[in-house]
């Protein structure tokens, strides 16, 4: 706009000097190229002063649309941190729901599996128990219970071997006694009644 307003003054002044230097002397058409030069001038200065209104519009327009971008940017993100911090609490409760039912899925399947290997260890330990029982079965060693039976055994039969040997040391030192009674008894009456009679000399 400010080329536009400093083309018609030149224009202008242009037309008003042809009409001027058609009827001037050579001096007027040096004094004419000086017009022209200050008309360019002139015209460069307009521009400039025009152009720094319209680059200080501009600028002041900027600034305020700046301005009220800078404040809606901050509404919105204000407004996106609402919205965000809603999410994340709706999503924390999603997830821990969703954590929750994975717990217990898993820990009914560890239980289960936990109860299918404990089964499974029980069966191993019968089977390793009846194959090792056979194995020593026909090697012929005495199983546990075998062990258990017979150790009752040897205990019952030891203690009637010791009240029989009770009832015969018993029995024995009677016997004893009788034959030591007996012994003197022939002591006595062998002797002759002579020796009995007889006093000693001296």
């Amino acid at each position: 706009m400010a080329k536009k307003v400093a083309k018609k003054k030149v224009a202008k002044k242009t037309a008003s000097k042809k009409s001027s230097s058609s009827q001037a002397t050579p001096k007027a058409g040096a004094h004419h190229t000086q017009d022209i030069w200050l008309a360019g001038l002139g015209a460069f200065s307009l521009a400039q002063d025009e152009g720094g209104k319209i680059l200080k519009e501009g600028a002041k327009a900027i600034e305020g649309t700046g301005r009220r971008v800078v404040g809606e940017g901050a509404k919105l993100f204000d407004r996106l941190i609402r919205e965000g911090t809603k999410v994340q609490s709706v999503g924390r409760k999603m997830a821990e729901e969703a954590v929750g039912e994975v717990r217990e899925d898993v820990s009914g399947r560890v239980t289960k599996v936990r109860q299918g290997a404990q089964a499974n260890w029980d069966r191993l330990e019968k089977v390793f128990e009846e194959r090792v029982a056979k194995a020593l079965a026909r090697l012929g060693v005495p199983t546990s219970d075998e062990i258990e039976a017979l150790s009752a055994h040897v205990a019952k039969l030891s203690e009637q071997v010791s009240k029989l040997g009770q009832g015969k040391a018993s029995a024995t030192s009677a016997k004893k006694k009788t034959v030591a009674k007996k012994k003197v008894a022939k002591k006595v009456a062998s002797k002759p009644a002579v020796e009995q009679s007889t006093p000693k000399q001296s």
